[in-house]
């Protein structure tokens, strides 16, 4: 099956091969595994086809006159040819390995930088070289070997530990169980060709005093602070003395202010819910843990203030990721240290770990957490109140009567803990550049009668189903009122600036659901304030977005 990830390309042969071969846009391609974490080019499938055409025939020296014209129009990368392969139709095809590039930054001869992030490759540009660089020495910490160490000199109870942990997973292959230990630790690259630990390997099976001579060893600091921001308990952990498992089920086990629970009506009966759910505190500390950045120095700090959770980890996040694509984006910083965690059950292991997170805020109907990055650090809040505690009953009985996926219950949350929707607002919220991305994380919803909308296009609006709350015989129905007016009058000139010109009944009609006396004061008070201009006669009178200087 044709999967292109951020290790993987598919490229036609008519790219590579013949008079319409575009070596310029390959090496482009070359250049982006090399400098994020490598990857394979397959060429010789066409576009969204799976096998190679009927037949296909390629000859081994078109394949090294491409090999040779790639490593002029790039440098700093590394090229390795494979044997053609033949499928099982006939057809013909080759693989190229790029090596990431573990030293310099990898241009093009024209001295173009671009870097590989999820399935696309993007331009760097020079306000952003600094951070690739930064980076690069990140991206290839784990399989460093600096201190020589072999493993008969690593903490024995470790490796035995690690050993059974991984062999009992549900998460690892029986080939790889049944390997022998060496190689499951080569397989997880805790331990180089050479046989020495590499720096990944130190970090989870070295000894106290072979821990602390990594580059920047850390500490994890713990600070709970009361309503006056005054600091009443503080707890410390140093990665020198725990591997990164046992840093994070001691931190779970010690950090008792993030286990608290707060009790909220449900019909006759209450209901407990946890202000920091186990899972959320969990993904988050993994994050910091996981995507830290152990080539600058710097502790991770755990600060809990009444009312909100506040983790921040040195170092930005990765190339390509901010605060405004995290739901979406999926790069690591530490692939090895992930896919150990992962394997081990501590994580999520499908990229950041931040799709759980909102999964499970929206479920308890809680805020989305705010994240704040710079070259830095990377700071994460999450809040304990739930924003409307009326719905978490109805969001109950949703969950046992209806079957919905991961991005339907994000979407079913947001939408319910602010009781109405509009478009607009939830594709902000679900961290989309355009609102039109929305009807994927919809999904079902509207079909299964679960939400309804009002209004057409960008006038559009989304609530829960009235009927639902019947069904489930609470005493609680949402909330129909208007929004409010500063709501209402940016949803107009969204509409306009959608819709162009139009009459004030046209512009009612795509507002339904809203009162009409209220659509016709906010259209009114826009035209007041010269946000929107009138042109004809009172019958006619037609309302278009005022252009700004």
């Amino acid at each position: 099956m044709r999967v292109e990830d951020k290790n993987r390309d598919y490229k036609s042969l008519k790219k590579a091969i013949g008079d319409k071969a575009n070596h310029r846009d390959l090496a482009e391609t070359c250049v982006c595994f090399a400098n994020a974490q490598g990857g394979e080019i397959v060429i010789g499938i066409e576009d969204k086809q799976n096998v190679p055409p009927l037949k296909q025939k390629i000859q081994q020296e078109n394949i090294n006159d491409l090999v040779k014209s790639l490593r002029q129009l790039t440098d700093g990368v590394s090229i390795i040819t494979n044997d053609i392969i033949t499928h099982e139709n006939g057809g013909e095809y080759f693989t190229l390995n790029i090596q990431p590039s573990t030293r310099v930054i990898a241009t093009t001869s024209s001295g173009k930088v671009f870097i590989r992030i999820s399935d696309n490759c993007y331009p760097v540009g020079s306000d952003e070289l600094t951070n690739l660089a930064s980076e690069k020495t990140a991206f290839q910490w784990e399989i460093i070997t600096a201190q020589k160490i072999s493993l008969s000199n690593a903490d024995f109870n470790k490796i035995n530990g690690l050993l059974a942990d991984l062999r009992t997973s549900n998460k690892v292959s029986e080939f790889i169980k049944d390997k022998l230990d060496e190689e499951i630790l080569s397989f997880y690259q805790l331990l180089s060709p050479e046989g020495f630990l590499t720096n990944l390997g130190v970090l989870w099976l070295g000894t106290p005093a072979q821990i602390a001579r990594l580059s920047y060893p850390v500490t994890i600091q713990y600070i709970v602070y009361n309503d006056r921001d005054e600091k009443i308990r503080k707890k410390e952990w140093h990665y020198h003395l725990h591997s990164p498992k046992e840093i994070l089920l001691e931190i779970e086990k010690e950090a008792v202010e993030l286990t608290y629970s707060t009790e909220l009506p449900d019909g006759l009966f209450r209901k407990t819910i946890r202000q920091y759910a186990k899972e959320v505190v969990r993904e988050l500390l993994v994050n910091a843990i996981a995507h830290k950045k152990y080539t600058i120095s710097g502790d991770i700090f755990i600060e809990v203030y009444p009312g909100r959770m506040k983790i921040t980890n040195p170092g930005s996040l990765p190339l390509g990721v901010n605060s405004k694509n995290i739901l979406h984006e999926r790069q690591r910083r530490n692939p090895h240290l992930i896919q150990l965690m992962s394997d081990l059950r501590l994580m999520e292991g499908e990229g950041s770990g931040y799709d759980l997170v909102y999964e499970k805020l929206a479920r308890d109907a809680k805020p989305m957490p705010e994240i704040e990055s710079d070259f830095t650090k990377v700071s994460v809040t999450v809040y304990s109140k739930t924003l409307n505690p009326d719905v978490i009953s109805i969001l109950d009985y949703i969950d046992k009567h209806y079957t919905l996926n991961q991005k339907e219950y994000i979407t079913l949350g947001i939408i319910a803990s602010h009781k109405k929707m509009p478009a607009t607002q939830l594709a902000s919220h679900l961290l989309l550049a355009h609102d039109d991305r929305t009807r994927t994380w919809i999904g079902t919803l509207l079909e299964k009668e679960i939400i309804v909308s009002h209004g057409e296009k960008k006038g559009t609006q989304y609530l829960l189903n009235p009927k639902l709350f019947e069904q489930a015989k609470l005493d609680i129905t949402p909330s129909l009122k208007t929004m409010e007016p500063y709501m209402l009058e940016a949803l107009i000139k969204e509409d306009l600036k959608y819709n162009g010109v139009s009459s004030l009944n046209d512009i009612k009609k795509r507002m339904k659901g809203v009162p009409e006396n209220e659509v016709q004061k906010s259209v009114y008070k826009l035209v007041a304030e010269q946000e929107v201009i009138t042109a004809g006669a009172k019958r006619n009178r037609i309302y278009e977005l005022a252009k700004k200087k």
